[in-house]
């Protein structure tokens, strides 16, 4: 007799959608009660918005996206001033960019209401700037705001995007593109210490990174066509250190790695591969595998070769009021790294398919960087040794002539 190959027919599977279910609504609970406690538990809610599914609904991401950026209560509930637009220098680009952004918007929304919010995601540009003269608009912006707009709502919307655009996006608000550049210069070292033969290609074929600006700077948004896998994008990046977004763009391209060599050894055809971002990645491993990365090859290991000048994102780290113990995204991703592993071992599998095979750091490396993150703690700072090393990027190399 034939079998069925319908899998909706299986009841494992539908015991497979209950366990979904189940775990869905534990983390929504263990969500709840990490925002009740006094003070509110936002190691625990860096946990959840990094562990795989994130933040679960926007309604959640209502309530955690603030505490992940650390806004006052007291500044949520401002009501957004009144933006002036005449003479304002940045309201043409903006408005240009603004009308480009129809794709960023919910299909079959009606245009009445796509309208409102496209006037909505210019005064919160526009406020912010305004407010912080020393911001300077780059094309791309919008599209991380709209990404908030649409979670948010306006009012919240302004507060978080004052705070991320002081913070995490600070290096691609200065009038030049050069902290962009020195993040950008991150992407190779990682690449090179996970998979030396595609670093080589690359090299090779002297493609650069240019392929990744759009993925850094937009935080992915410009690039995902489904707004699930980019909302889920930014929990993972406002959970973790200012850097990961350019963690995840060197998993991807690993990922790609078949694609890669298989490629002609020539700089347009391999830019033309890689800026054509696959929509179907496995998200949740890939974010897995970036935690992984940032806790092995933490940036102040990566320096020396990406150093141009001082990352703003990553100095201003320490003033992210992330000096409690409440705050420390990066022991987050240590602690999980180290369940991974003991899981792993205690069933005495290996990686699976297409796992980013990454050489153990010697014994004499581990024990410094132990005792660089003891010393971290001890003096109550709140992040790896990369954020007390931020302030001092070294060398300065003129790699941009």
């Amino acid at each position: 007799m034939k079998t069925s190959n319908r899998v909706s027919a299986s009841p494992l599977n539908g015991r497979h959608a209950l366990d979904g279910d189940s775990r869905r609504s534990r983390k929504a609970a263990d969500i709840a009660q990490a925002l009740s406690v006094s003070p509110v538990d936002v190691a625990a809610l860096r946990r959840m918005a990094i562990s795989e599914g994130g933040l679960l609904t926007d309604e959640i991401r209502c309530q955690v996206w603030p505490r992940l950026l650390n806004v006052p209560s007291h500044v949520l509930e401002q009501e957004p001033d009144t933006v002036e637009r005449e003479n304002n220098k940045d309201y043409n680009q903006v408005l240009l960019d603004v009308q480009r952004s129809l794709r960023r918007f919910p299909p079959g929304m009606p245009d009445e209401q796509r309208e409102g919010l496209q006037e909505e995601l210019i005064d919160i540009i526009l406020r912010v700037l305004k407010k912080n003269p020393q911001l300077h608009y780059y094309q791309g912006y919008h599209d991380i705001v709209v990404t908030f707009l649409l979670v948010l709502g306006e009012r919240l919307a302004t507060a978080l995007v004052e705070k991320l655009s002081t913070h995490h996006l600070r290096d691609f608000m200065d009038p030049t593109m050069d902290n962009t550049k020195h993040i950008l210069n991150y992407l190779m070292p990682i690449i090179e210490r996970v998979n030396p033969e595609v670093h080589d290609f690359m090299q090779q074929a002297e493609v650069g990174t240019i392929f990744a600006l759009s993925w850094l700077i937009t935080w992915f948004g410009h690039v995902l066509s489904d707004f699930r896998h980019v909302v889920r994008l930014y929990d993972f990046f406002l959970a973790c250190h200012p850097l990961m977004p350019i963690y995840f763009a060197a998993v991807i391209v690993l990922y790609r790695e078949e694609e890669v060599l298989e490629c002609e050894c020539d700089m347009a055809m391999v830019h033309h591969l890689l800026s054509q971002i696959p929509q179907d990645l496995p998200y949740e491993t890939l974010i897995s595998r970036a935690g992984d990365l940032f806790v092995q090859f933490p940036p102040s290991e990566l320096a020396r070769e990406a150093a141009t000048q001082e990352s703003t994102a990553a100095s201003t780290f320490t003033d992210f009021g992330l000096a409690s113990t409440q705050q420390r995204p990066d022991s987050v991703l240590r602690r999980r790294r180290r369940q991974k592993q003991a899981a792993l071992e205690s069933s005495g599998g290996a990686g699976g398919p297409n796992t980013v095979a990454v050489a153990r750091p010697s014994a004499t490396r581990r024990l410094m960087r132990l005792a660089v993150m003891g010393l971290t703690v001890a003096l109550g700072a709140a992040a790896l040794a990369v954020v007390n090393t931020a302030l001092e990027w070294a060398p300065k190399l003129d790699l941009f002539p």
